[in-house]
């Protein structure tokens, strides 16, 4: 599914206008980015929870020479399912 087809979807499970829908979209993913930008989590109970996870440095090997590099550390985005989320995809 792509943000159209999301955007259709919730058009219509909510009764509003697509515009209104991805006004919504939108304003939920600047809400969680900016919630993660500063190092917060985001619950949604029962669906599940963004967080910020920090990776080490490692090394790394370019596929295409074997030539070894170094990964650097990094901040990455974490996503973790809830439980009735989990349940839904699992059955």
């Amino acid at each position: 599914m792509n943000k159209a087809e999301l955007i259709d979807a919730i058009a219509k499970e909510a009764k509003i206008a697509k515009t209104e829908a991805n006004s919504v979209i939108d304003a939920t993913t600047k809400a969680i980015t900016s919630a993660l930008k500063k190092g917060d989590k985001v619950t949604l109970v029962g669906f599940g929870t963004f967080s910020v996870a920090k990776r080490a440095a490692r090394k790394g090997r370019n596929p295409q020479t074997g030539k070894e590099l170094n990964i650097p550390a990094k901040k990455v985005a974490k996503f973790k399912a809830g439980s009735e989320l989990a349940q839904v995809v699992k059955k």
